[in-house]
């Protein structure tokens, strides 16, 4: 089985793997969250990013209010986060 995630880069698969871990985050949310681990992230590299995931039909993005959008990733998405994750446990047994 082709992994649908391949097309994608390791930040944008990083991007999913936060959205589906909270509760509709926020932009700012996800890159607070990634920030964590790899330092600063600026807007442009975090938008478009999520643009791209969102035209892929991996994640949803909704309205919080004018300012602040969330983001939900779909069943698309998680199916392809699933076969991700089955595929890197079949050749990372630690």
């Amino acid at each position: 089985m082709t992994d649908p995630l391949f097309e994608l880069t390791s930040f944008q698969r990083d991007l999913l793997y936060v959205i589906v871990s909270e509760s509709d985050p926020s932009g700012q949310e996800i890159k607070t969250e990634l920030e964590t681990v790899m330092g600063e992230i600026t807007h442009g590299r975090l938008y478009p990013n999520l643009d791209t995931l969102v035209k892929k039909g991996y994640v949803e993005k909704g309205e919080i209010n004018r300012r602040t959008n969330f983001y939900q990733v779909t069943e698309t998405g998680f199916e392809a986060l699933q076969a991700r994750r089955n595929w890197e446990d079949r050749l990372v047994d630690l």
